[in-house]
């Protein structure tokens, strides 16, 4: 599982695509933050926890989109099976390999910190909480996006599906949603969505019941990814 997990790091990087992520997401997130953050005249990074998180959903499902697509589409996914490994190292070897490069993406934006701290008295504690609600965010959205992977060669289809599939899960949460629908949906939709317990987290506050949340659905869509692995096998 490491070994995989290595060597599929090492490989991302490999490709100029990811400088290009890179570097994309850094100017975006820098420049969205800074923009808002000095006319606001608060050291706080509330604003950069706020949006964040969006371009979690439209960049990471970039990261897994040819984990398992690519694989399939140059046959060497077969080659793969063959080998003396069980499934879910493999599976747990390509997520390790994703969540590596999510980390990498978030010690990047630290400069962030490291500037507000300087300009005024941060506040340790949402700082933190924000920072393991991006990571617990950004597994969530990485093993959808290898799940979706796993159902297509198509690089395009595997990052256009689980980008969509995720924003309406992270929309459900949000009051321009939630105020139109019964009352009765409420708590429901509340509970399910992506962005209430990542809110909730931000504040400061670690409730395990946000940390099993997302390590729920984490685990829920790598089950998924392993089922669907061992169904090729099957057939």
């Amino acid at each position: 599982m490491i070994t995989i997990a290595k060597k599929e790091y090492r490989e991302f990087f490999y490709s100029p695509i990811a400088y290009v992520f890179t570097a994309v997401f850094l100017f975006l997130t820098f420049w969205i933050f800074f923009a808002n953050f000095f006319p606001l005249g608060q050291a706080t990074l509330r604003f950069f926890f706020s949006w964040v998180p969006i371009l979690f959903l439209i960049f990471l499902p970039s990261i897994t989109m040819s984990k398992w697509a690519e694989e399939k589409k140059l046959g060497t996914l077969e080659t793969l099976l063959t080998l003396p490994l069980t499934d879910h190292s493999v599976v747990l070897g390509k997520f390790l390999s994703s969540v590596f490069v999510l980390l990498t993406i978030l010690l990047l934006t630290l400069p962030v910190c490291i500037t507000v701290s300087f300009l005024g008295d941060l506040d340790p504690g949402p700082v933190i909480g924000g920072y393991l609600g991006l990571f617990l965010l950004g597994s969530a959205c990485l093993s959808a996006g290898l799940y979706f992977s796993s159902l297509t060669e198509n690089q395009i289809i595997a990052y256009v599906i689980p980008t969509v599939v995720l924003f309406l899960f992270y929309l459900l949460g949000e009051q321009v949603i939630i105020n139109y629908l019964p009352s009765f949906f409420k708590p429901l939709l509340s509970y399910i969505s992506l962005s209430t317990h990542f809110q909730s987290i931000t504040r400061g506050v670690i409730d395990t019941r946000d940390i099993l949340y997302y390590l729920s659905v984490t685990g829920f869509f790598l089950y998924l990814n392993l089922i669907q692995l061992e169904s090729r096998q099957w057939r």
